[in-house]
């Protein structure tokens, strides 16, 4: 870096929230925004805060975009008006509650489009994070030329659980405000408690800040120090407004009355200024932080304290633990207001150890004001724009919106949850009530065992349960005698038939060869494997050619895992042979198709002799595979674009009128599956905008604009009328929006890390 208050970069862009937005990350933003350009006066900063209301904050000139926390559109345009706005590096603040989409993964697509570098402070980072919250932290990550961490175990973590090099990382501590050292007495006066003695906590109020241990103490504080006064400053967290009201501070009140000591708890219900928190910190004997979670790795309240030379008392979360170390603070147990109450009073009868304490502390904190907080920031901003291994190419031209895929919607189990109970899932649905009278089919569980597999590969916790649950059904509607899988069962479990529809057998292959590839239960897969090999056969015997496609999905699932079969190949070739027939005896110009009518799942043909096509080296069975999904595509796109399958209200007879509805569910998966097998197989994206495109009848890019998939329960209704939705949920329907878009997350995570490991 050069020395003194110059730099080479000219223009910074910060994104976080900012002030007059009431939270913590805003304040910080705010404050690095304007410590970076108070010390480098010939560096222009602007700011790209995230709006969580409608209309947004009233932002001072430096905010120059402003992004829509729920709209991914926002997103995409804020990365449009960075690249072509002379930025030279973006400052991201990530925090996982701040952007939106599922853990904040709408922030993912404003990165991946930047073309400056890019360096990111991370506010939050998980010990035990969740499939996404790895997910989305590991690939901020990877975006990032630096990340910034502020604390030695923020540090530790980054590189041992989410496998950062250490040579990224630096580590800046929390600004702070440079404050003189005051003796508490000097403010006092300013609140009304001069000749008090004065414990304070501050920020924005939520029942994760454990208040209540504070009160619950004071009894035996009081006791012996009855001029004592505990003021608790701060606005209530504008989300538990918006959801719970001020039911949390109400209840703090209660407390204060219960426990007697009403008339030393003392609420200071606003959000207030910088100015005026430092004076009523400066007014503080003691400040006390009781967070009731461990798992806070940064905390600015305590920073700011620390730095104006407060004695201090805290929980020992991963932050305070660190910041306190050395006699800088005390530490008491979580919830414990017995220890606490003994902390205080030991600092209270101790002035001189208080007084060294507070000493200690000040020296610490002169290496975390703003003026040295953000020349450290500027060298690590200088280091990234020295290693970023790639700059904007000439004549670089921002892309427009339509060339970005819409962000998918959040993973909701609720009405899977719904359907399922100890038996399987069953398999329609009043609205959103289950039906028992229709009982239940092999058909739904094999799908609903093929997605509780899908959500094993995402990591998901639920997975387990789903799937033993759906592996028991399909084993009790096995029928040892027939080799077959009855299908329909009525709800006092009694089997309706010997031996269920084709499609149901070649839909339990499909699961149980996806099982035994995929499942991370061993437990699952002895069974799985008995059931697959006894049922195997008899797929020959069938006469249908769908029945024929979802079994070839399911023994190409299981000869990725167990390629030396022989039986399972044999039968894998005649089935794909039965396909490449078809094809060939009912192929003409204007009709590239397997039958004379296109009905039902009419993707998983081509679908299935695609893969097979790639597992046997068939060139023309890839042909095939690929002409007739083209065709289909073709086929099923509106004028205006959209996706339109074919209806069920009479399919569409060679040389007939096609059925336009009752659009099915089925549908849309059957093709957002075979495209995306064969953007996988031939890297050409248009099959990834095919799949994009069927994805997207679900949410409403249909005939009617009308959603099927209900956000409020995860679930899809049933079909899509000429006139208006069908608004039960049944098994059938949820589970093909549910595979659907499991594989788009899954294709979107495979395509992601081999980008990465290209570079």
């Amino acid at each position: 870096m050069k020395k003194g208050n110059s730099s080479i970069i000219n223009r910074i862009a910060f994104i976080g929230n900012y002030l007059p937005r009431q939270c913590g990350i805003a304040t910080f933003t705010t404050d690095l925004c304007e410590a970076v350009a108070a010390q480098y006066s010939d560096t222009t900063c602007i700011a790209l805060p995230v709006n969580d209301i409608d209309g947004g904050y009233a932002y001072p000139s430096r905010v120059r975009f402003e992004l829509t926390e729920k709209d991914i559109e926002s997103y995409l345009r804020a990365a449009d008006f960075l690249n072509i706005n002379n930025v030279d590096l973006v400052c991201v603040q990530f925090e996982y509650g701040i952007f939106g989409g599922k853990v904040g993964s709408h922030i993912l697509s404003l990165l991946r489009e930047l073309r400056m570098p890019i360096v990111t402070t991370l506010h939050t980072i998980l010990k035990d994070p969740d499939p996404d919250q790895k997910r989305v932290l590991e690939e901020v990550a990877a975006l990032s030329d630096r990340l910034v961490v502020m604390s030695e175990r923020g540090l530790e973590f980054l590189h041992d659980i989410y496998n950062v090099s250490k040579k990224k990382i630096d580590l800046i501590p929390h600004g702070i405000p440079d404050v003189p050292f005051v003796d508490p007495s000097f403010n006092k006066d300013l609140f009304g408690v001069e000749g008090k003695t004065v414990l304070l906590s501050f920020g924005l109020l939520s029942a994760s800040k454990g208040i209540e241990t504070v009160i619950s103490a004071m009894p035996e504080i009081v006791a012996r120090y009855p001029d004592c006064v505990y003021m608790i400053v701060g606005a209530t967290h504008p989300h538990v407004i918006k959801n719970e009201g001020e039911t949390y501070r109400l209840s703090l009140q209660w407390l204060a009355e219960q426990k007697g000591v009403a008339g030393n708890v003392i609420f200071y219900n606003r959000f207030v200024s910088l100015e005026e928190l430092v004076e009523f910190i400066g007014a503080a004997d003691i400040y006390i932080t009781p967070y009731l979670n461990e798992a806070q790795i940064t905390s600015g309240t305590l920073a700011y304290t620390i730095g104006a030379g407060k004695a201090v008392i805290s929980t020992p979360y991963w932050y305070a633990q660190e910041i306190l170390s050395n006699g800088r603070g005390a530490l008491f147990p979580f919830r414990d207001h017995k220890a606490l109450a003994d902390q205080v009073i030991i600092l209270l009868d101790n002035e001189s150890e208080r007084q060294a304490m507070r000493k200690r502390a000040y020296v610490y904190g002169r290496t975390m004001i703003w003026s040295e907080v953000a020349q450290r920031y500027m060298e690590s901003f200088e280091r990234a724009r020295v290693e970023k291994r790639s700059y904007i190419p000439p004549g670089f031209i921002a892309k427009a919106l339509d060339k970005f895929p819409g962000e998918l919607p959040p993973l909701k189990l609720n009405h899977l949850d719904n359907l399922t109970d100890y038996t399987g899932i069953l398999q329609h649905s009043l609205f959103t009530v289950p039906n028992y009278s229709h009982g239940y089919t092999t058909d739904d569980n094999a799908r609903a065992l093929l997605v509780s597999i899908l959500l094993d590969k995402l990591g998901s916790h639920k997975s387990f349960g789903f799937a033993s649950r759906y592996l028991a059904f399909l084993g009790f509607a096995f029928n040892d005698k027939t080799k077959r899988f009855r299908n329909f069962m009525d709800y006092q479990r009694n089997w309706l038939e010997d031996k269920g529809s084709d499609d149901s057998h070649g839909r339990a292959l499909w699961a149980l060869g996806t099982a035994l590839n995929h499942s991370n239960a061993l437990v699952l897969k002895g069974l799985a494997s008995w059931l697959f090999e006894q049922s195997l056969s008899a797929i020959l015997l069938t006469s249908s050619p769908r029945a024929w496609a979802f079994a070839l999905i399911g023994i190409d699932e299981y000869l990725q895992k167990f390629a030396g079969d022989r039986r399972a190949s044999q039968v894998r070739d005649e089935l794909a042979g039965r396909l490449l027939t078809l094809y060939k005896n009912n192929r003409s110009e204007d009709w590239r198709w397997y039958e004379k009518e296109l009905s039902y799942c009419n993707a998983a043909l081509p679908h299935a002799l695609l893969i097979c096509g790639e597992s046997i080296y068939n060139k023309e069975m890839s042909d095939a595979g690929l002409e007739s999904l083209s065709w289909l595509a073709d086929l099923q796109r509106s004028k205006a674009g959209h996706f339109v399958p074919i209806g069920s209200n009479g399919f569409y007879q060679k040389d007939g009128i096609r059925a336009r509805f009752d659009q099915q569910p089925v549908e849309a998966q059957a093709m957002v599956s075979a495209c995306l097998e064969a953007f996988r197989i031939t890297d050409d994206k248009r099959w990834n905008k095919e799949a994009r495109r069927a994805f997207e009848w679900f949410l409403g890019r249909n005939d009617l604009n009308l959603s099927l998939y209900d956000p409020t329960t995860g679930g899809c209704r049933d079909g899509l009328h000429s006139d208006r939705l069908n608004e039960n949920q049944g098994a059938e329907s949820t589970l093909a929006f549910l595979q659907s878009l499991l594989e788009l997350r899954l294709a979107e995570q495979s395509h992601l890390s081999m980008e990465a490991l290209l570079k």
